[in-house]
């Protein structure tokens, strides 16, 4: 049989023979991923938990953000409206507490979605 004509369920069967699992984790909505000069944020995730060989690892796709981080925390951070607008999408918000929760967190929109969540 050819690969590309498998379909899921034969290579879910193949993957378990190998001893790899796969799991979608339906319940996670977004994905941030930290860095030193940049934060990624992935919306409207899709992920997949596979475990193979006593190892995990992640597949995730969605809608990828890249948030610059500001480089010195004493300075006011540089707010723009695209940093606005996704603060106020993802933690559904206000304006004025989309603004207030970017300069709480020195400009990361990651960092302030999730000050914001947690709320």
């Amino acid at each position: 049989m050819m690969p590309g004509r498998m379909n899921s369920r034969e290579v879910k069967r193949m993957m378990a023979q190998m001893g790899i699992k796969s799991t979608d984790l339906t319940d996670v909505k977004r994905v941030i991923m930290e860095g030193e000069g940049r934060n990624i944020i992935i919306t409207e995730a899709g992920v997949t938990q596979i475990d193979a060989r006593g190892e995990t690892s992640f597949q995730v796709t969605g809608k990828v953000t890249i948030a610059q981080k500001s480089t010195e925390k004493n300075e006011e951070p540089v707010l723009n409206q695209e940093d606005i607008t996704i603060i106020m999408e993802q933690a559904h918000v206000s304006r004025e507490s989309a603004i207030d929760a970017l300069k709480k967190a020195n400009g990361e929109v990651a960092q302030a979605i999730v000050d914001l969540m947690e709320k």
